[in-house]
């Protein structure tokens, strides 16, 4: 059996994660599974598949924890530091799948630890690439994508001649929004802005998806996992999300990777990895599909991957800076402190300028870290007070 650890275990990815693993309970053994303050998730996954340890990072819902699984036998713990030492327990496989940058520690754990690693969490790759990869190659680890689009390169990638690969073409939906003019874009809702067309994804990673700042997260993420050089990775716009990406040969070949949009499918892929095995759900029907349409991303429309390409081709900690004010951009839209297109100004606003050092450890990578969310907290502030000052002096134009 293959032992597992699953980090993020009540998020989308968890939940499919854990869909699948229960599906076949003689191939897996769940070890341990982590969660942010979802401890009735938790506490029923963690029974459900009867893992050995199951550990909430708010530390203040341990004792809830506690209750909901006594008399199991199934340990627990509490904080940040208890969700790390989850990550390096030796285990044969493990999902990161921790949303943001908070999932870095744990994921480097995982790491350190030298087994297999399923990444879904990018944030970790674009603010610490290179120390990432490092650090892969150092402890003989393995790192298997689980983001569709990366998780579809790996399955086209010839790792063993990589000089025979002309480019990498990333796809992106183009979100919900792809066809609105920049004056509707300018009134989007945070509720507008989490239905995705054709995902079922958290609310972060679909207003990622709605700015298409996750294709700039992607393209750097791309950038360390497929070391060909970021001007070879292009993006294609792709409204029916039935080729998650492909790869282009130097004879003219070209390999796509397709399926139905369902997480489940890259998952699986490494989970089973370098085998196979079976994926519930709706097949991909060519005949109602019916036609494959593609067109080039619009720059002035979603200026967040003019933003990622000039990261990934400048300053290695801007990348860090990048994630950082995102998630703070994306944070005070969806608590309406900021509008739609403020999110990739704010963004632009604290890059602006910034010159530092290439992060050389992870107590660097976390100050960049806490530097760009201040900066960016400063930006909305500011963003803020000069909206109310417009719409004050528009009220008394207006009386």
């Amino acid at each position: 059996m293959k032992t597992v650890t699953i980090l993020g275990a009540t998020g989308s990815v968890g939940t499919s994660t854990l869909d699948l693993i229960e599906r076949e309970p003689e191939r897996f053994a769940v070890d341990a599974l982590t969660a942010h303050c979802d401890v009735d998730g938790l506490a029923s996954a963690a029974r459900r598949t009867r893992a050995r340890l199951a550990v909430v990072a708010d530390e203040a819902h341990l004792p809830a924890l506690r209750a909901a699984l006594a008399g199991t036998g199934i340990e627990t713990a509490g904080g940040a530091s208890a969700i790390c030492e989850a990550a390096a327990r030796p285990v044969d496989w493990t999902m990161a799948a921790i949303v943001g940058c908070a999932g870095l520690p744990p994921v480097m754990e995982a790491v350190r630890r030298g087994g297999t690693v399923a990444l879904a969490n990018k944030e970790a790759l674009v603010s610490a690439g290179a120390l990432m990869t490092d650090a892969v190659a150092r402890h003989k680890a393995r790192l298997l994508p689980v983001d569709s689009e990366h998780n579809a390169i790996f399955q086209c990638y010839d790792s063993a001649a990589p000089a025979s690969i002309r480019r990498i073409i990333l796809t992106a939906s183009g979100g919900p929004f792809r066809t609105w003019s920049r004056a509707d874009m300018a009134g989007v809702t945070p509720e507008q802005a989490v239905k995705h067309p054709n995902w079922s994804m958290g609310a972060k990673i679909s207003v990622d998806s709605a700015t298409m700042m996750n294709k700039g997260l992607e393209l750097i993420e791309a950038h360390h996992l497929f070391p060909i050089g970021s001007e070879r990775i292009e993006i294609i716009v792709h409204p029916q999300s039935v080729i998650h990406s492909m790869v282009e040969y130097c004879d003219g070949s070209v390999l796509a990777q397709l399926g139905t949009p369902d997480m489940r499918t890259p998952i699986a892929h490494a989970l089973a990895w370098p085998y196979r095995m079976d994926v519930p759900g709706e097949q991909l029907d060519f005949a109602t599909v019916g036609r494959l349409d593609f067109e080039a991303p619009d720059p002035e429309r979603f200026p967040a991957l003019r933003l990622a390409r000039a990261v990934v081709a400048g300053n290695p900690s801007a990348s860090a800076v990048l994630n950082a004010a995102n998630e703070i951009a994306v944070a005070a839209f969806l608590s309406r402190r900021i509008g739609f297109a403020d999110i990739v100004a704010v963004v632009e606003t604290v890059l602006d300028g910034y010159d530092a050092p290439a992060p050389a450890t992870l107590d660097d990578v976390f100050a960049i870290d806490r530097e760009a969310r201040a900066k960016a907290e400063q930006a909305i502030k500011s963003l803020s007070r000069t909206q109310t000052s417009v719409s004050t002096n528009q009220a008394i134009s207006n009386s």
